[in-house]
């Protein structure tokens, strides 16, 4: 079985149960600039960087500054966050068993600094992570690869011996272009199929074990 050197895990949707809470906040925001959000729009705000969304919103409502609304994005969903983001089922059980395995990870998110410190303060303040990286930390967040190559960087480690755990189309796409093993657990937004990817329906079914796994279909 392969080597598992470390594990970087998504935060929103993943770890946390804050996509409900972003979909929430988006809407609002929406509601605002005179746009009903729909399904059509998931793709553009689920997974998706702060200015992103902004810079979505703006182009389908015909007004707003794209700066002055990612600014109000952060700062509500900030707030909702900052209320309490529970855990995901299974993600403290497995958690516990790569820190028993001696297996480090990390938290790589799409997520602004702000919103990471507070979740990292809150409900994961008693997780052992070896870093955070938030979107402000590299020049081109999720669907790039560069978070997950650099998170694999900062770890002393080339992304195929990492396996990173991934909720959205974004996240996994940026995953499997660094070359990490991708393990999928979708949340609101389905994710397509691809050789490289596996997945599973809940982190309850995940096992150390099982994510070495991913680590075999990886290329080379």
């Amino acid at each position: 079985m392969s080597t598992l050197a470390a594990v970087l895990f998504d935060m929103d949707g993943t770890l946390v149960d804050t996509e409900v809470l972003w979909w929430r906040t988006t809407e609002e925001i929406a509601d605002g600039l005179g746009h009903r959000l729909d399904h059509a729009d998931a793709p553009e705000v689920v997974g998706r960087a702060v200015e992103d969304t902004a810079a979505h919103l703006v182009r389908v409502s015909g007004g707003g500054d794209p700066y002055e609304v990612a600014a109000a994005l952060t700062d509500s969903f900030f707030r909702k966050v900052d209320a309490g983001a529970p855990m995901r089922p299974g993600a403290q059980r497995l958690l516990t068993a790569l820190e028993a395995d001696g297996v480090p990870f990390a938290l790589v998110s799409a997520s602004p600094r702000v919103v990471v410190d507070s979740v990292v303060g809150g409900s994961l303040a008693h997780v052992p992570f070896a870093f955070t990286l938030s979107a402000d930390d590299t020049d081109r967040t999720k669907p790039h690869p560069e978070p997950y190559r650099a998170a694999a960087g900062r770890l002393g480690l080339v992304p195929e011996a990492c396996v990173a755990v991934e909720d959205s189309p974004d996240g996994a796409a940026s995953a499997e272009a660094a070359g990490c093993g991708v393990l999928v657990v979708p949340s609101l937004l389905p994710v397509p199929g691809s050789p490289l990817r596996t997945f599973v329906r809940s982190l309850e079914e995940v096992t150390p074990d099982l994510l070495r796994r991913c680590l075999a279909v990886t290329p080379g």
